[in-house]
């Protein structure tokens, strides 16, 4: 996925909005968790009147991850390929999911598109499911953050609006411009697309580095110091990645502070902004921070920029 892909809204796909009784496909593949938490994962999604579903043996052992490549890609497979669901919810993230890329490459892209659920490490299945499938998804809390109690009320509304298809498009406002391009008074009408800053980087060199040419990136991380948040923003510009997106909204920073308590991160962002032509936002409520709240990826999206800058994000249902 390395070329370029054209992933103009007319190529990317719609999924079908859930309906009481849905079944919902539990996948693990990323690192581990507990039996415990997978029964409150369970729990919740009941909860929701849907039907929660997983395969035997989710967790296993293995060096890193939730169970060995083997068993975590036999979940993805059986979940993405299955006729009878339309949501695919990753329980964690931390890492792994990376080492089923190749295996992807291996299966015919699945004739009906499934909602794919998750973040941070789940990025890299986000961005092989939007670019290779086409398919869009939603950059959103765990399974296991949900049946736990890590969301808010708020999270949970916007949830099941979008999962019932219940609304089209999800709005959040009092986003905070950072330069001057994004303090003029227009809009910019194009998709969004990136997630975990950390995990877009390990895609550098591999196949699966995608181009986010012509769209809104979204950017977010957790436990980055400064000057690796610097290092990363320095590598991407020097590599070009930037040089034709439409604008840039930094998510949830969390973690990384300093000695002294004190995020550089903060700054560091600020100074990329002025240091390049394109407009750079930040307050986007989307990544590891307790206030996360859905996103939509890869679907119609509205920038208003401006005082009072806000994104309106299609949920691309059909």
């Amino acid at each position: 996925m390395s070329k370029k892909i054209d992933v103009s809204l007319s190529k990317i796909k719609k999924w079908e909005p859930l309906v009481a009784g849905d079944i919902v496909d539990i996948i693990a593949p990323s690192s581990g968790g507990d039996r415990k938490s997978l029964l409150k994962a369970i729990k919740f999604v009941r909860g929701l009147g849907l039907r929660p579903r997983y395969q035997k043996g989710i967790f296993g052992p293995d060096l890193l991850c939730a169970s060995n490549d083997q068993n975590r890609f036999k979940q993805l497979k059986t979940a993405v390929q299955s006729k009878d669901s339309k949501v695919v919810w990753c329980l964690r993230g931390g890492y792994g999911s990376a080492r089923l890329l190749p295996m992807l490459d291996k299966l015919k892209t699945p004739k009906n598109p499934k909602l794919l659920i998750g973040y941070s490490d789940i990025t890299h299945l986000h961005m092989y499911f939007n670019y290779k499938w086409k398919w869009p998804s939603l950059h959103a809390s765990m399974l296991e953050e949900m049946g736990s109690g890590q969301t808010t009320k708020q999270e949970i509304k916007d949830f099941k609006k979008i999962l019932f298809g219940k609304t089209d498009k999800v709005i959040y406002k009092k986003l905070k411009p950072l330069n001057k391009q994004a303090r003029a008074n227009k809009m910019i009408r194009s998709q969004l697309t990136g997630g975990n800053l950390t995990i877009l980087m390990a895609s550098f060199g591999t196949p699966y580095q995608v181009h986010a040419d012509g769209q809104i990136l979204m950017l977010e991380d957790i436990g980055e110091r400064g000057y690796r948040v610097d290092r990363m923003l320095v590598q991407l510009k020097q590599a070009g990645y930037f040089n034709k997106i439409r604008a840039l909204i930094f998510g949830d920073f969390v973690g990384g502070e300093e000695k002294d308590s004190v995020a550089l991160w903060k700054e560091v962002q600020k100074r990329f902004a002025g240091s390049v032509n394109f407009p750079v936002l930040k307050n986007i409520p989307s990544g590891h921070s307790t206030k996360q709240r859905p996103l939509p990826l890869m679907t119609r999206t509205n920038l208003y920029l401006g005082a009072k800058a806000k994104i309106e994000v299609s949920t691309g249902i059909k």
